[in-house]
């Protein structure tokens, strides 16, 4: 007997040792992965931090990271490399849109409205929506999105951002804000009968306790950042002025930014005007959505503190109801005072990103919409492009790695035929597309 067990433990001690030695040959783990190099001429480039364009440089990524930028005529190029010739192109880093709703697929009163995306359509059906929506992004050259929130839809934008991460799905870098917070009263769905229950586009709360509580919940199922409302509906005033109805008390909004900075993330905060949008600022949020209607004494509060502004212009000049309707005025009235407080923020030195609201608006218009706008209210061009590439990279706390053509970052790069310093609306028709140093879109070599 002791013979037989001495040999089975022989046999079983022989086929572990097999097994270790054939895990140890296997040519994955014993062979280094090495890291092609790909290289791109660009004939034009903006690197989104120099202050004007160069011009016949030469980008060299290794694996998925920029290695080398240089002149052309100085540059070396790794032997055996891919090359990409976009000498007669512009190319830029990969933009990035610091406000969407990729679970929301525009608000067509025809349609449904706001309410159809969470009465009608299983949450499958708007994760595979949410997937086409990440794939045009992608396409028209936003690698990265900063989402803030899936309107309903709970935690989908986490899953989202792991399939693309996974390599499942081909989609933008994202950042999640999945729920987010508002009070009772404060929003979608509403005017229905008082005894249905029915879902919401947030997570309401009230009181202190809850807020903290709230965010602990986003942040510890995957929440990037939190996203609060600080005002719901808006009105035109007896006095003619824009009026929104502000949500969340200073204490409840102190409790959500205290809890999320503690886990090392940040606040945005949709605000229109008023008191809400007062209360964000004196809560120590780190960005203002939209913005319609800032004060003097505002603006200069917010560049004390270094707060991020999100205007999100193109998306008020969209679906306007009659003029001569309260809705009609009010949307008009939006769109005159937004106006103006960007340019004043702009003025004052606000910092200001990119974003766009896509979602609210349909996800088949292009994003790039937002540039023109920028422009035509003042900011130049060059600044335009930084609002989308490095500030908000400096925003998202990812300078150095996403927003920039350099050394070490991220080899999100994509390139446009014309001169976007000349027309931004060149950034309309982006033609080639890489994410993470791989080619995801080439219509410049298509015969």
């Amino acid at each position: 007997m002791m013979k037989m067990m001495r040999a089975v433990v022989f046999v079983m001690l022989a086929a572990l040792c097999l097994a270790a030695q054939e895990k140890e040959t296997t040519p994955q783990e014993t062979t280094p992965q090495l890291k092609t190099f790909t290289v791109i001429r660009a004939g034009t480039l903006i690197d989104g931090k120099s202050d004007s364009p160069r011009r016949d440089q030469v980008i060299v990524i290794r694996g998925n990271r920029i290695d080398s930028v240089s002149d052309a005529a100085s540059a070396k190029i790794p032997s055996g490399s891919t090359v990409i010739d976009l000498s007669r192109a512009t190319v830029l880093p990969g933009l990035i849109d610091s406000h969407t709703h990729i679970f929301l697929q525009g608000e067509d009163p025809n349609e449904g409205g706001y309410d159809v995306n969470l009465l009608k359509y299983p949450a499958s059906f708007r994760a595979a929506r949410a997937t086409v929506s990440a794939r045009r992004a992608l396409e028209q050259g936003f690698t990265t999105l900063r989402d803030v929130e899936t309107e309903g839809a709970g935690y989908g934008d986490v899953g989202i951002k792991e399939a693309i991460e996974g390599g499942y799905i081909p989609g933008p870098r994202l950042f999640v804000s999945t729920r987010a917070i508002s009070t009772t009263g404060g929003y979608p769905l509403e005017g229905y009968a008082p005894e249905l229950t029915l879902p919401k586009g947030a997570q309401l709360i009230d009181g202190p306790v809850e807020a903290r509580k709230a965010a602990r919940e986003q942040l510890d199922n995957g929440a990037d950042w939190i996203k609060v409302y600080m005002t719901h509906r808006s009105w035109v005033g007896k006095n003619g002025e824009l009026v929104a109805q502000p949500t969340l008390t200073l204490e409840e909004l102190k409790a959500i930014v205290d809890e999320t900075h503690g886990w090392g993330k940040k606040v945005a905060c949709h605000a229109y005007t008023g008191i809400g949008l007062q209360r964000a600022l004196d809560g120590g949020c780190d960005s203002i959505e939209h913005g319609l209607v800032l004060g003097d004494a505002q603006v200069a509060q917010m560049v004390k503190q270094g707060t991020w502004y999100c205007p999100t212009i193109a998306v008020y000049y969209t679906d306007w109801a009659p003029p001569d309707t309260p809705a009609g005025q009010r949307d008009r009235l939006r769109a005159s005072v937004h106006e103006e407080s960007f340019k004043k923020a702009m003025k004052a030195g606000v910092k200001i990103v990119f974003g766009t609201d896509i979602g609210g608006i349909p996800w088949t218009q292009p994003i790039a919409q937002e540039f023109p706008r920028m422009v035509d209210f003042g900011m130049s061009p060059m600044d335009a492009i930084r609002s989308a590439t490095t500030r908000a990279a400096e925003m998202l706390d990812s300078s150095g790695q996403i927003g920039v053509i350099a050394i070490g970052a991220y080899a999100d790069v994509i390139a446009v035929p014309g001169d976007p310093l000349r027309d931004i609306k060149e950034l309309g028709n982006v033609q080639f597309v890489m994410k993470d140093g791989k080619v995801f879109k080439d219509d410049v070599h298509k015969k």
